[in-house]
């Protein structure tokens, strides 16, 4: 009888165990589920990218593939899907940091320690922007709700998402402040909460030009927000330097060296794209000399002389372009980006890109500054990160395809915020191409895929398909009439 009622008690501590929740049951006791926001925020900003299980870093924006889309190099080891539009499914992988930012906000709102929070609105800002800008729609208001269990998260509209970006990058920059406490952790700007501001504040300017196409929509009021924060330096302060770049510095250190460092591939496969090799020869423009090293067939010229580079046209067939190649006609890359293991920083977004998105707005009316000016200060900006010579900088701003012509303006804006994204800025300069269609993407080369077409985004990951199928097939429905193409328009790149 007592082995009866001793095997009853152990069937009722089971069973009462069972039932304890199951979010419980993860809880490993031996492991800390609490931290210092800081401690996040390193991570968050500069973690290197990798499988899916690791943060995408919001400073780290160095990017080869990139480059492979938006004609600056190319790629010779065989047919890189980005270099000849191939590419098909993207991933949702900044999710993982988007998680990261929610739990550091968390922990902030635990510790009282607002200034987290308030930057928490600019790093969300930005991974969901950069996941909307490949897709269109995506998860955004039900994604990242820590409290509640939603496995299958409704897709929120493109503009709902820049309307809130807009709002939040706001709030960002108005609530930060010294009195709410320090900033550690902070490898970007060491706490500096007035640079922050400016971060804030330059990228939503990024943000506003990126809605060109938008100016006629009266929720979004595209011009009077930009007006508001370049017409209020004081409330809104913006980039004024160099010094002021929002940018993640490489160290001779395990895991903080510069991303392609002793990158086989880069030693040996990736070369110059011949129409950006030809856009920059025929401004005459010194940068070359810092972005390539000679090509062989050039290797006994001066270093200095334009006629030492050449490249391969990124539409053109692999077996061309080895042979090209083997022939000696291509620069490959400086060799700094895979020996050095510091090399230049990497730039989310700098004080040059400023200056184009400033003379930008200028052009299209939007503020009364004069657009050649700001365009003039985005060039030496720009030169001025590279170590080029005011001397340098004076004579190249007189060259005839450099000399500042409004009839032209929106093409030569463009067309120089894209040089100084060579390497730097992820895929900035291929969503500008989008926005505005320059430079001319080579697409006639025998070589490249998807009817010559450039395509406009990523379709979206098969997870989503398996998992969240209603949700995406319901986005997919709504903004490209069913039909999951590379080549679909989304709201973003429609005019209003």
């Amino acid at each position: 009888m007592k082995t009866i009622k001793i095997i009853s008690l152990i069937t009722i501590v089971f069973w009462a165990n069972s039932c304890k929740d199951f979010d419980e049951l993860q809880n490993d006791p031996n492991r800390t589920s609490q931290t210092h926001p800081g401690l996040l925020l390193t991570n968050i900003e500069a973690a290197i990218a990798g499988n899916d299980n690791e943060v995408v870093s919001t400073f780290n924006v160095v990017n080869v593939n990139a480059m492979l889309a938006s004609r600056m190099i190319i790629f010779t080891d065989g047919a890189a899907v980005e270099q000849y539009y191939n590419w098909q499914r993207n991933n949702f992988d900044r999710y993982n940091t988007l998680r990261q930012i929610a739990k550091m906000e968390e922990e902030a709102d635990r510790l009282k320690l607002e200034n987290y929070k308030h930057l928490a609105l600019f790093l969300s800002s930005v991974h969901i922007l950069e996941l909307s800008k490949t897709f269109g729609d995506v998860p955004y208001s039900e994604s990242l709700k820590t409290d509640e269990d939603i496995y299958k998260p409704t897709y929120d509209n493109q503009e709902d998402i820049y309307i809130k970006v807009l709002d939040d990058l706001k709030a960002a920059s108005t609530s930060l402040d010294q009195s709410l406490g320090d900033i550690t952790g902070d490898v970007v700007y060491g706490g500096d909460i007035d640079k922050w501001k400016k971060l804030i504040n330059s990228y939503s300017l990024r943000v506003l030009i990126s809605l060109s196409a938008k100016t006629g929509n009266a929720k979004l009021n595209v011009v009077g927000r930009f007006k508001e924060i370049v017409d209020n330096p004081d409330q809104y302060p913006i980039f004024m330097s160099n010094e002021d770049n929002g940018a993640l510095h490489f160290y001779d250190l395990v895991n903080n060296r510069y991303p392609y460092f002793n990158n086989n591939n880069f030693k040996t496969a990736y070369y110059m794209e011949e129409s950006f090799v030809d856009l920059l020869k025929a401004r005459q423009d010194p940068r070359l000399f810092t972005f390539a090293d000679r090509k062989p067939q050039g290797a006994a010229l001066p270093e200095t002389d334009f006629d030492a580079y050449g490249g391969v046209g990124g539409s053109d067939p692999l077996a061309d372009n080895t042979t090209r190649v083997v022939n000696g006609e291509a620069s490959r890359a400086d060799e700094r980006y895979y020996l050095d293991p510091v090399n230049e920083p990497s730039v989310l977004m700098g004080y040059a890109e400023l200056e184009f998105t400033l003379a930008e707005a200028a052009a299209r009316g939007w503020t009364a500054d004069d657009p050649k000016e700001h365009y003039e200060n985005g060039i030496r900006a720009s030169f001025d990160f590279y170590g080029i010579s005011s001397d340098e900088q004076d004579a190249y701003l007189l060259e005839p395809e450099v000399v500042y012509n409004p009839a032209k303006a929106i093409e030569m804006i463009i067309t120089q915020k894209y040089i100084n994204f060579f390497m730097n800025g992820g895929w900035e300069a291929f969503y500008n191409n989008l926005r505005t269609g320059f430079p001319k993407f080579d697409v006639d080369g025998g070589g490249v895929l998807n009817n010559g077409q450039v395509p406009k985004r990523w379709m979206y990951p098969q997870d989503e398909l398996n998992l969240n199928t209603e949700n995406v097939e319901a986005a997919v429905s709504r903004q490209y009439a069913g039909d999951d193409d590379i080549n679909g328009v989304m709201w973003l790149l429609k005019t209003e």
